[in-house]
């Protein structure tokens, strides 16, 4: 027999069921059980996004209906925080006390099930944070003011919701922003001004606002001013993914959104739009505007039926711009600006004047361009017109099919044009029915074919009016088969 030299402290273990047993343990055993090994064992925080989960609806949904009715910054227990938090700081601690997911797998048959239940709520990690906002007007005008004053939030839109605003607040249907603010819409949901309402847009966003919109639709918007449906004031940001604002009128500028800040619209579509009195019936921008994989269509302005852009910055890729109308520059007016558009179609768009794009101003450059198909029904310029000593780039792209009443089918050019690797065919107009190139235009082609366009007078594949063509025909340009004639007043090239 062996000697102790005393009673050994026994050491707590908890009770667990085998598997496919039911627990012996009862709600209230459980919760002493874990508090006392939290207390002999306190395990490293989990910085996991998975933890996040954990909190239930219950928690969320209470907390996001009394954030609507109180208004307080202590109404949903936050402290002085840039953003409302995922979880309040009690609850954060709280969860760091508990098992990690495979723990929980392992605890019996109702471990398995809670982790079952758990991953019916979609990929973990995926599903965003946020408070969720009943589907109701007032309500989320309520949660936009406390996000507001809390310095930002995530605001979750009811499912098959539509939020119809009837007062104007400040020339808008729902509060300024002017903090970091996600709207996370679902299926069909929609911000939407009453028809019968005064006339205001949807949102403004102010300086130090950041407005991120997320499967949203918004219509209905009309105003006076600018930004039928939104409108970012200069220091304001944009960001919309998989969202479509469409059927918003303003009497200014944008009658779809009028960016002064910084937008970007990614996965999007802007339709149906309208400027009255000005310029971008889709979108009007002076400030930096991205487009990346998005459908501006079926818009309507003065100038700019798609877009326009007076200053600042002009970026496009992946995208469709098409069946949008002006007065001047159907597809794009840009003027003073830096426009790139890049693995893009610009089709279908139609002015009075250049029907595609226009340029005054800046600089262009188009990489990877199909512009097809638009159409000048009184005037110049089918396809693109490069204006007044503007430098402009095209390379790798496609001209065709466009229409101009008088000069320019496919190009107009009174700038500084470099054309590379492009096709120009299939363009028509009463002078220069593939290039118009004025006294003031220089224009410098390589490796380009210009082919098959029609003139109803001179110059079906280029008509030059005093201005310097190059054709640089050792890099492989041609100039063949335009009707009546390849070219007037062009070095090197046969009529």
């Amino acid at each position: 027999m062996v000697a102790t030299a005393g009673p050994v402290a026994e050491e707590y273990r908890p009770t667990c069921p085998p598997v496919g047993a039911s627990s012996p343990l009862t709600e209230k055993d459980t919760d002493t059980a874990m508090n006392q090994q939290d207390h002999i064992h306190e395990p490293e925080p989990d910085h996991r996004p998975d933890r996040y989960r954990a909190w239930s609806r219950r928690r969320w949904w209470t907390i996001g209906l009394v954030g609507v009715a109180g208004l307080t910054l202590t109404a949903i227990g936050v402290a002085a925080t840039p953003a409302v938090d995922v979880l309040p700081p009690d609850d954060r601690a709280e969860k760091a006390h508990q098992p990690s997911r495979d723990d929980r797998g392992k605890e019996g048959d109702q471990g398995k099930r809670d982790y079952k239940n758990q991953g019916k709520k979609g990929k973990r990690g995926k599903e965003p944070p946020g408070t969720p906002v009943p589907c109701d007007a007032d309500a989320l005008i309520a949660a936009i003011t406390l996000a507001n004053a809390h310095g930002g939030a995530t605001l979750n839109l009811a499912s098959k919701c539509t939020y119809l605003l009837t007062a104007d607040i400040d020339g808008a249907g729902l509060p300024a922003i002017t903090t970091p603010i996600t709207l996370n819409g679902h299926t069909h949901t929609t911000i939407e001004r009453a028809a019968a309402a005064d006339e205001f847009r949807i949102l403004t966003v102010n300086v130090g606002g950041d407005l991120t919109l997320n499967k949203l639709r918004l219509t209905g918007g009309q105003t006076t001013g600018d930004g039928g449906a939104i409108l970012v004031n200069p220091g304001g940001a944009l960001t919309t993914n998989h969202s479509t604002i469409t059927r918003n009128i303003a009497d200014g500028d944008g009658g779809g959104i009028a960016n002064n800040g910084t937008t970007r619209i990614k996965d999007s579509t802007i339709s149906q739009n309208t400027a009255t009195g000005s310029d971008g019936g889709g979108i009007f921008n002076s400030g930096l505007l991205t487009i990346d994989t998005s459908h501006i269509r079926s818009n309507n302005a003065v100038a700019g039926g798609g877009v326009a852009s007076s200053a600042g910055t002009v970026q496009i890729e992946d995208s469709t711009i098409s069946a949008n109308e002006a007065g001047s520059g159907g597809g794009l007016a840009l003027t003073n600006t830096s426009g790139t558009v890049v693995d893009t179609h610009v089709t279908h768009n139609v002015a009075e004047q250049n029907g595609g794009i226009r340029v005054l101003g800046g600089q262009l450059t188009l990489r990877s361009v199909v512009l097809a198909q638009n159409s000048a029904t009184l005037s110049r310029v089918g396809g693109l017109a490069v204006e007044s000593s503007t430098p402009a780039v095209v390379e790798d792209s496609i001209i065709t099919g466009n229409t101009a009443a008088k000069d320019g089918g496919g190009i107009y050019n009174a700038g500084n044009l470099v054309v590379r690797r492009t096709e120009i065919s299939g363009n028509q107009a009463e002078q220069g029915g593939g290039i118009d190139n004025t006294a003031l235009g220089t224009a410098a082609l390589y490796s380009t074919k210009i082919t098959n366009n029609v003139a109803l007078i001179d110059g079906g594949g280029i008509f030059n009016d005093g201005g310097t063509v190059n054709l640089n025909t050792a890099t492989g340009t041609v100039v063949i088969n335009n009707r009546p004639d390849n070219c007037v007043n062009v070095p090197g090239c046969a009529g």
